[in-house]
């Protein structure tokens, strides 16, 4: 198995976005500092390396789901609007942050505009990442070393449990 179901999922997802920072078509534009990530959202992003946490996190929903669009993208990253008295409603997030980052994976060659898929009557169902996409994820250089000793770790505990 891969080091992608191997490690705990925030494990992975701040190792994914360690390697996505040394991608050069993976880069972080100027105004990402000043909006927020949705309408639900009362102030601006404040983690300076939250691109690439939310790039290795599309990526892997990707990956996960394997067609995926903005759209469901926008549902899967919303949260519920504060409203004051009235009571809390869901509000998707924005789709520009989305959208650009696929745009950068579609550069870096990790994804690609999925052309048609059966039952679905949209120009552009979505996207799916591409072989060299599912390499880079599944061949994760500081991940597959920690899933080792994971999986070693597991073995070693089975050992002294059958051994009692």
């Amino acid at each position: 198995m891969n080091a992608i179901y191997d490690l705990n999922s925030q494990e992975y997802n701040l190792k994914l976005a360690e390697a996505l920072k040394k991608v050069p078509e993976f880069k972080a534009p100027e105004w990402v500092e000043f909006v927020k990530s949705g309408s639900a959202k009362e102030r601006p992003i404040e983690d300076p390396d939250f691109w690439y946490k939310r790039a290795a996190s599309i990526l892997k929903q990707i990956y996960k789901k394997k067609i995926v669009g903005v759209n469901r993208l926008r549902t899967k990253y919303g949260s519920k609007k504060n409203r004051g008295f009235a009571p809390e409603e869901f509000r998707r997030a924005g789709g520009k942050i989305i959208r650009v980052i696929l745009q950068q994976a579609d550069a870096a060659g990790f994804t690609e505009v999925v052309k048609s898929v059966k039952g679905v009557r949209a120009k552009k169902p979505g996207r799916s990442l591409t072989e060299q996409g599912k390499k880079f994820l599944e061949n994760l250089e500081g991940a597959e070393q920690s899933s080792a000793a994971v999986r070693h770790s597991d073995d070693k505990q089975e050992e002294v449990g059958n051994a009692n």
